[in-house]
């Protein structure tokens, strides 16, 4: 009521209380005198427009109301609106008012709903925008725009992390049916055909419709019904609905007319179709074939000839050729003296079949530029043989000094007494072209080419290449000769002073091979030559591999120090020794690690390298002739000692091997590796008690825990099981927390049947070792083997408990359930084992062969995504081809395996036995020696029966040889 009085202010003052009437712009005027007094004084304010907003008498308490004469008569709802051209659904005022409550009711709708808001939008959307208020909503949006800027970056981070972490808990069916996917490239066409649509509910029959058989209806059917004439203006129903033709017409045929295309035609003879039919196949074939033999007289070879000079051989299309054509043509009559314009137009004809035309246009261009060699050289190329003799003579009547048209004029002789007589001709004319010169000398006999070549080297002094050419062809003095004066004339290449020591080492005079190398840096240096150290290696891998052993290593030593600093002097010396040996030149690696030697004597890690370079490319001699010079520079450098010792004892001789050791031991006192070597030696050559007397040394001088873990091993596989069980005894009061000793101790009580002793030696041990690994599987192997598999069970449980991660514990679980029949079992703790350990190679390699076949190859792809480089799972892939009977490729994979991880002695086991089967007795022997080389010591399969007692002095082809013969082929 109160917005009605302020929009209609005379009214709702006329009828306010006594008080209001002074606010009202049209009350009558006072008659009164004291009103008249006041009259004179009229407010400032009298007259204005009211403030927005205002009501009359509102201040002291006065309401305005509301009559039926301030809102018009009432109206009935069917009554039309004053708009006579108001649209559809806005004629009636009850349409208006039915609109106006619709405007009114809040949409409920979930599009309609806002998060901030709620769902009918802003509370005051209804009242007036004024600009306080959108200077709020600037200030407000200000601010938010603020406090988003501020935790932006950290917020998208989370927000990503999240949606991974979702996808990762409930990945996208496109992620679940991803390996069945992968198998679709396996389905054939028929297949994916056979796959019914969803939700056809069709039986075979109609999914896979028969084709429709159409049989041709007879002549004879068609002359029988033109025949009859008949015409009817209407067409029977029972006819239409039960049978006869579609067309209105007794005569079958789509056309009004019954006969023919013509009205009034009566009859249509099909058989005189037919034999017009005939008669015109007579006539087209009788004009292919000889009509006294009946034969043809067609070449098909010919036939199919002409049709492919029809056809162009070009990829363009015939519109491009026209505008290149046209193109072309332009750039011709335009510039006529330019010679790739007749070039490309006469190439365009060639490649569009148009040879005579191309002949015809690059003999123009001929004309047009006599002096262009490319455009004569053209014209030789398209002309056939003795037309491109003349073009190439009229050449050399034009350009006398081009080499290029000398040498395709002697390409064009077929006589090599012609091929020497146009060479010659062209020296004539062009006596410095070098590759005119050795083209000639090419063709000429030993005697001639040295005569030829001496020319050559007068009329071009600087090409080295013939200088070395005649110098090879010379005797060894006059090659010096050679030489010296090639020297004179080019002071400043290197190939020359090489040659010059290549030549003095092939004539025995090794000495000067030193100097010469020398003399030519220094001159090289003085006219001004960088000496760039690389190329000077790459000619010292040449020498090597001609056979210049001495000049190879006098390159190497006067450029190996160039252009180094002092503190990078051993890594690239070592960088650069890997590259020759990995260039197959030997003897420059030889030469570098001996420089490196000269320079760094003290340094065991050279030595080493040099000692495993000598070991896998040298003899023995040269072996253990380096290995004495290594001890004697570093005397405290053990593993060199022992190399030594190892290599004599290789040899058979043990005595030298002996007295290596005891050197060894007056170097280094009290040395634990050579004590155990000496005690293998002796153990390995039937020595057992001079054996035991060096153990019984090493324990009171050297008492550590490997000395005492040899002394009880070796009584253990001599059959001392007393004294093995003492010695262990006493070592374990030493170290108790070495793990092996417990290992032992069990496997000892173990092996005499005493399962509670063993049982308590593991426990004890786990008390002091809980983290060994070896002792938990041992433990529950040998609670399965008794047949407690629940208990072996626990004990893995509490294994995994106490170490977290270790694939090694949830691959021995999964093997103990699948062992035990429970598969399913076993596919769920290998879940659980995977998603524990992502990256363990073992546990992937054993998942594989867990899975189905058909599953294994998508097994195999997603291990090799999470473990490309590991040696189990390229092994398990290796397995999983051979088992496909992939031979090729099961052997690249084993020989990728034994590669990566050489000291992997299952991987050499599955190789050899792979290559039993498989393989030639060559590539058996290739496996076992390289195995032998590689000395593996690790491998479920190998240490099994490496470390067992009864094959303690087996060697590694016997051992390869039992491992082989364990592996069962039952994946």
């Amino acid at each position: 009521m109160a917005s009605t009085a302020a929009k209609q202010p005379a009214k709702t003052a006329s009828k306010a209380p006594a008080g209001g009437a002074a606010g009202g712009a049209q009350a009558p005027p006072l008659t009164s005198p004291l009103m008249g007094s006041l009259n004179k004084k009229k407010k400032p304010f009298l007259g204005m427009a009211a403030p927005l907003g205002y009501v009359p008498g509102l201040g002291r308490g006065a309401t305005g109301f509301t009559t039926r004469s301030d809102i018009g008569p009432a109206r009935d709802a069917n009554d039309p609106v004053d708009d006579r051209h108001a649209p559809p659904g806005k004629r009636t005022v009850g349409d208006q008012m039915k609109k106006s409550q619709e405007e009114d009711e809040e949409d409920l709708n979930d599009t309609n709903y806002d998060e901030f808001n709620g769902y009918a939008g802003s509370l005051f959307s209804s009242g007036p925008y004024e600009k306080d208020d959108e200077e709020a909503d600037a200030i407000y949006a200000a601010l938010d725009k603020r406090m988003d800027e501020r935790r932006k970056e950290r917020r998208e981070l989370l927000e990503k992390e999240e949606i991974e972490k979702y996808r990762m808990e409930r990945p996208k069916i496109q992620q679940q049916f991803s390996d069945l996917k992968r198998k679709l490239a396996e389905v054939t066409e028929d297949e994916w055909l056979s796959i019914p649509e969803v939700g056809d509910a069709r039986n075979k029959r109609q999914r896979n419709p028969r084709f429709e058989k159409l049989t041709p209806v007879p002549d004879s059917f068609f002359a029988k019904h033109l025949q009859t004439g008949e015409k009817n203006t209407s067409v029977d129903p029972l006819q239409g609905q039960f049978g006869g033709l579609n067309t209105p017409f007794p005569g079958g045929l789509n056309t009004p007319y019954p006969g023919g295309m013509t009205p009034g035609a009566g009859e249509l003879d099909m058989r005189k179709i037919g034999q017009a039919r005939n008669t015109l196949m007579d006539m087209r074939l009788s004009q292919v074939s000889d009509s006294v033999s009946g034969q043809t007289v067609v070449d098909p070879k010919g036939y199919l000839t002409d049709l492919n000079s029809m056809i162009p051989t070009h990829g363009g299309d015939i519109s491009d050729i026209k505008k290149a054509r046209l193109l072309l043509k332009s750039v011709r009559e335009t510039n006529p003296h330019h010679p790739p314009a007749w070039i490309a137009s006469a190439r365009l004809e060639e490649v569009t079949g148009k040879l005579q035309v191309a002949r015809n246009l690059i003999m123009k261009g001929t004309e047009m530029c006599p002096k262009s060699e490319d455009v004569w050289l053209e014209a030789a190329r398209l002309q056939p043989g003795d037309t491109a003799k003349a073009v190439v003579a009229q050449a050399v009547r034009h350009l006398p000094q081009s080499v290029r048209i000398y040498i395709r004029a002697a390409e064009l002789e077929t006589d090599i007494r012609a091929k020497k007589r146009v060479l010659r001709k062209a020296l004539e004319n062009v006596s410095k072209s070098v590759r005119l010169w050795k083209t000639a000398v090419e063709l000429e006999e030993q005697e001639d080419a040295r005569i030829m070549l001496s020319r050559a080297v007068e009329c071009c002094p600087t090409s080295v290449e013939l200088w070395l050419a005649l110098a090879r062809l010379e005797t060894y003095e006059n090659a010096r000769r050679v030489l010296n004066k090639a020297r004179e004339n080019i002071p400043t290449d290197r190939h020359i002073w090489i040659t010059a020591a290549k030549l003095e080492e092939a004539n025995g005079n090794t000495q000067m091979v030193e100097k010469i190398i020398d003399r030519a840096i220094t001159s090289l240096g003085a006219n001004g030559v960088e000496i760039n150290r690389e190329q000077w290696i790459q000619d010292a891998e040449e020498c090597d591999k001609a056979g210049s052993v001495a000049t190879c290593q006098a390159v190497i030593r006067a450029v190996i120090g160039i252009g180094i600093e002092e503190e990078d002097c051993k890594h690239t010396w070592m960088e650069d020794a890997d590259s020759c040996v990995s260039h197959g030149a030997l003897e420059c690696a030889r030469a570098i690690y001996a420089h490196a030697l000269q320079v760094f004597p003290s340094k065991k890690s050279v030595w080493l390298r040099a000692a495993y370079f000598e070991k896998n490319h040298g003899t023995r001699e040269s072996l253990e002739a380096l290995l004495q010079r290594a001890v004697a520079h570093c005397p405290k450098a053990e593993v060199l000692w022992l190399m030594g010792a190892k290599s004599k004892w290789l040899a058979g001789d043990v005595p030298a091997a002996r007295s290596i050791l005891a050197l060894a031991f007056q170097a280094n006192p009290n040395s634990e590796e050579i004590w155990l070597a000496a005690v293998k030696l002796e153990s390995e050559n039937n020595e057992y008690e001079r054996a035991r007397r060096l153990l019984a040394k090493a324990r009171s001088s050297a008492p550590t825990a490997r000395v005492f873990m040899k002394s009880v091993k070796l009584e253990w596989v001599l059959g001392n099981i007393q004294a093995a069980h003492e010695l262990c005894t006493e070592a374990l009061k030493h170290y108790e927390d070495f793990p092996k000793l417990w290992m032992m101790r069990g496997q000892i009580e173990e092996q005499s049947e005493n399962v509670d002793k063993a049982r308590e030696a593991y426990n004890q041990g786990l008390k002091k070792c809980p983290h060994s690994m070896s002792l938990w599987l041992l433990l529950a192997r040998l609670e399965e083997k008794v047949g407690q598999l629940t208990r072996a069970r626990a004990i893995l449980e509490k294994a995994r408990l106490k170490n977290p991660q270790a694939p090694e514990l949830w691959l021995e679980s999964v093997r103990l359930e699948f062992r035990g029949g429970l598969k399913n079992i076993a596919n769920t703790l290998m879940a659980k084992a995977l998603q524990e350990c992502p990256n363990s190679g073992i546990l992937w390699a054993e998942a594989v062969f867990l899975e189905a076949r058909p599953q294994r190859r998508t097994k195999s792809v997603d291990a090799l995504k999470k473990c490309e480089h590991d040696p189990h799972v390229l092994l398990a892939v290796a397995k999983l081809f051979w088992s496909e009977r992939k031979i090729t490729k099961a052997r690249e994979w084993f020989l990728r395996t034994v590669k990566i991880e050489p000291d992997l002695g299952d991987a050499w086991g599955f190789f050899y036995k792979f290559e039993l089967q498989h393989g030639t007795e060559e590539q058996q022997q290739e496996v076992k020696k390289r195995c032998e080389n590689a000395e593996p010591r690790h491998g479920e399969l190998w240490c099994a029966e490496s470390k067992h007692v009864l094959n303690w002095q087996k060697n590694i082809g016997e051992i390869l040889v039992l491992v082989a013969s364990k592996i069962k082929n039952t994946f």
